[in-house]
């Protein structure tokens, strides 16, 4: 009776799953944009969670694969604070253990050689979207002794299953799929070269992944990585399918929208600011905070609240972010961060600027600026008005300098401020818009001020 008792509470306690997650990027290009943002989910829900974050590089494409490309991703994840918790793994250096897998299914006549030709499959192809069926490849070699004469290595496919293949994505709910309608899926060319669906489910069994988090491109492949898994013997991961980042026209987010690539951005934005708003642009905070620290993040972030729609990547959006975090900066940070010459206009500097670009702005404060003679008239007034008010301005500084200079200037422009203001804007910046000319004024201080104004004039 006692051990009855023990049975029953075994079987009500239920051990947790270790949480695993891990970012897998192909080393055939710069860290995406959109990749960054499935680092941030991924490395947010182990975190959330007390799980493990691993990083692995998929480099089975081994023509397109390059160096340059893992060095920039591996950078790109330290930049925005992304460590991983375990040595970095690489497909690469794990061609040994996919062999014994391939090996494994072909001696258990779960995988087969395939011997059509390229010129054959295409032929099949096309005659499928003719008839309007769906493509798929059931091969007639399937029950052939085993030998390898060429072809491709194929997953054996129940072909007359009426099974439904049940994706439970933690974002989507429960998406269906029809088994039959995947035909014999190709795992490897050779037992010593296997294809990326092949890698990519060996290698998330045998690190124990319990969530695989990315994006929904990746949905159509989740049938064949859990069909692939079942033959291998692994208990597939949770799975959970991130939106896409959006361009402003709603297509994906591609290079003719602008940068893509996670290093064009950290040159102008600071990498707190683009954590933030990759965070929170798929995924609400309670009470729909926007600015939100890492730390707050790793408290509230919860992958079934990440939206299900994907999100338009709004520059401008980033930019405001980025201008918030700026603000918050020590003084001592942002001249670290833009350098000891903009120490006198270190609070215009804040108040302005929103990305690094932006200090261009201020270019005039360190050389004379070149004006546009158009330039210095307001609205409908003459050359000659503007020129004959920048010398009445000019008497006034050389007489009494720039002390009380602005209500002395607001007395000159009684009837109209701008015809007074205007010009002397530009001639002290050459720019129509720029910090206010007062200001310029007492900082680049009476004789640089006097220079610039019988310049203009």
């Amino acid at each position: 009776m006692l051990a009855v008792f023990f049975c029953a509470i075994i079987k009500l306690v239920t051990i947790p799953v270790p949480i695993r997650v891990r970012l897998a990027p192909s080393p055939t290009g710069f860290l995406h944009i959109g990749t960054a943002q499935s680092a941030i989910y991924n490395w947010l829900f182990a975190r959330k969670n007390g799980g493990t974050f691993i990083v692995r590089i998929e480099d089975t494409d081994r023509a397109r694969s390059e160096k340059q490309y893992e060095d920039d991703i591996l950078a790109g994840l330290k930049g925005l604070g992304l460590e991983w918790d375990e040595n970095i793994y690489r497909q690469s250096e794990r061609t040994k253990m996919y062999e014994e897998q391939v090996n494994k299914l072909l001696d258990g006549g779960k995988a087969f050689w395939c011997r059509h030709t390229p010129e054959e499959l295409e032929a099949e192809r096309q005659a499928q979207l003719a008839g309007k069926d769906l493509p798929r490849h059931i091969c007639v070699h399937r029950e052939d002794p085993l030998q390898r004469d060429g072809g491709v290595i194929r997953l054996h496919i129940d072909s007359n299953s009426t099974r439904k293949i049940i994706v439970d994505d933690v974002i989507r709910g429960k998406i269906e799929f029809e088994e039959r309608l995947f035909g014999d899926i190709s795992i490897a060319r050779t037992e010593t070269n296997v294809l990326f669906h092949f890698a990519n489910v060996v290698d998330d069994g045998e690190m124990r992944i319990s969530h695989v988090i990315r994006g929904e491109d990746h949905l159509a492949n989740t049938p064949k990585h859990i069909l692939i898994a079942e033959a291998l013997g692994f208990e597939p991961p949770r799975y959970a399918h991130l939106p896409l980042l959006l361009a402003p026209d709603r297509t994906k987010l591609s290079k003719r929208h602008g940068a893509t690539a996670l290093k064009d951005y950290v040159k102008e934005f600071l990498p707190e600011a683009i954590f933030n708003y990759l965070a929170v642009l798929s995924f609400t905070p309670p009470a729909d905070k926007e600015k939100i620290s890492r730390e707050e993040l790793m408290e509230v972030f919860e992958l079934e609240k990440v939206h299900k729609t994907g999100a338009i990547f709004d520059v401008k959006k980033l930019e405001w972010f980025n201008g918030e975090y700026i603000k918050k900066m020590s003084d001592d940070e942002l001249l670290m961060m833009i350098g000891q010459k903009y120490e006198k206009i270190l609070t215009m500097v804040r108040e302005r600027m929103k990305t690094k670009k932006d200090l261009e702005e201020f270019d005039f404060f360190f050389e004379t600026p070149m004006i546009d003679p158009e330039m210095l008239t307001w609205k409908k007034s003459t050359l000659e008005e503007s020129r004959t008010m920048l010398a009445r301005v000019k008497n006034i500084i050389e007489k009494d300098g720039l002390e009380n200079l602005r209500s002395k200037l607001d007395e000159l422009g009684a009837g109209d401020r701008g015809l007074v203001y205007w010009p002397l804007r530009v001639a002290l910046s050459g720019k129509k818009a720029s910090p206010d000319p007062v200001d310029i004024a007492i900082i680049l201080g009476k004789e640089e001020v006097i220079k610039r104004i019988e310049k203009a004039i």
